[in-house]
């Protein structure tokens, strides 16, 4: 068995909102060059996805889709969130969202089957698409069609974290009553940024009640105070969930140059969080890891550093920070913005040590860490004041 496996193929690149949107592909491909100029995909076999079909379904009402598939034929008025600012109708909308669908599902399938322990599809990570509408760029969960597909081949605990600037909404609703999924996500506060949800307080429901966990932090954190809420929340909840696999969006719109968000993240924060989560993994779900991408928008000197890394992390190809960038990718990247100013490496020089959360500090990141930890903590058996839980 191959220990990782990735998920691309230049179709992808259609998914594109055309014009000026900030969901611009060209974040992709740049990704794809820097992994390939650095040696990191060497002698890794390409898994090209095709469609998803049938297994939209999952995640998807039939009347949604076939708005999806008539939408660039019936013009602006089709309802369903189609044909706003955010998520503009587009020539093949169907055709490339459903590709999407496809790669993230290829990866859930090479775990599953065996035939790789890791997967990573940096396509995916649609996490804002609801059942019945699109919303926030995604038009359909690749994130819950894979959760959904992997309940029903062989996994029934799974494991969702969610590090995108945004709230994961949209998997969150799709299985907020499902104790078999618990997703987490920690991300900017709801009172400041889009979607306006993940409270702590939003926990689940039923007989779920404790597997949907929140961390909303404050505009303005930086690496270390991310990292201490990370550690503060997610080990303990995974070692009592005990995960068969994990999924991970890993967006990175919460670095301090995004120009959608205010969280203050370095690529060298995002480096560690991707090895954090290699490590979680490895410990908790058995090895089994499906990365995905997600939310990013500083298209030229952030989104491609950071997913080279996880590209990296995932096929234990692990890049320092000090890497200097190829001359191959700086000369494409200035053939395609000649007044780019790029950094010189692979790193900005970022922070990543933290203190771990108990030390009596009591600024805004601690109290979002004690009112996710008071929420849900109890619910699994954990002490939520006692640091050591």
């Amino acid at each position: 068995m191959s220990s990782s496996a990735v998920v691309w193929d230049p179709a992808l690149l259609g998914y594109d909102m055309g014009g000026d949107h900030p969901f611009n592909p060209v974040r992709l491909r740049l990704t794809i060059e820097l992994a390939t100029a650095l040696g990191v995909l060497d002698d890794v076999p390409l898994l090209v996805p095709g469609p998803a079909s049938d297994e939209l379904y999952r995640a998807h009402a039939p009347g949604y889709i076939e708005a999806v598939k008539e939408a660039p034929m019936a013009g602006w008025d089709v309802g369903h969130g189609l044909g706003t600012a955010d998520n503009p109708i587009f020539t093949g909308m169907h055709e490339a969202a459903s590709l999407v669908v496809g790669s993230t599902l290829l990866g859930a399938r090479s775990i599953a089957e065996g035939k790789a322990r890791r997967a990573v599809s940096i396509a995916g990570g649609l996490h804002h698409a609801m059942r019945d509408h699109a919303a926030g760029f995604c038009v359909y969960n690749d994130v819950s069609v894979a959760i959904s597909w992997l309940l029903d081949n062989g996994f029934d605990r799974i494991a969702y974290v969610d590090t995108d600037v945004h709230h994961g909404d949209g998997v969150q609703a799709a299985f907020y009553g499902d104790p078999r999924v618990l997703t987490v996500s920690l991300h900017q506060h709801p009172f400041t940024l889009f979607p306006g949800t993940g409270y702590s307080a939003e926990i689940g429901k039923d007989d779920a009640q404790g597997t949907a966990v929140n961390v909303p932090l404050p505009p303005g954190t930086k690496d270390a105070g991310w990292l201490r809420a990370f550690h503060a929340v997610v080990p303990s909840l995974l070692a009592e969930f005990r995960p068969q696999i994990l999924v991970s969006q890993c967006g990175v719109d919460s670095h301090e140059e995004d120009p959608l968000a205010d969280l203050s993240l370095s690529v060298d924060g995002h480096r560690t969080i991707y090895e954090t989560l290699r490590g979680l993994a490895d410990r908790f779900a058995d090895g089994n890891w499906l990365a995905v991408g997600g939310g990013g928008y500083q298209l030229l000197r952030v989104v491609p550093r950071s997913w080279t890394h996880l590209l990296a992390t995932v096929l234990d190809r692990d890049v320092p920070a000090r890497t200097p960038l190829p001359s191959r990718w700086t000369d494409l990247v200035r053939e395609l913005a000649p007044h780019a100013e790029l950094p010189q490496v692979m790193g900005d020089g970022g922070e990543t040590g933290y203190a771990a959360w108990g030390d009596g500090i009591d600024d805004a990141v601690d109290i979002a860490i004690r009112d996710t930890r008071r929420a849900v903590f109890p619910l699994h058996g954990l002490d939520p004041d006692d640091p050591r839980d």
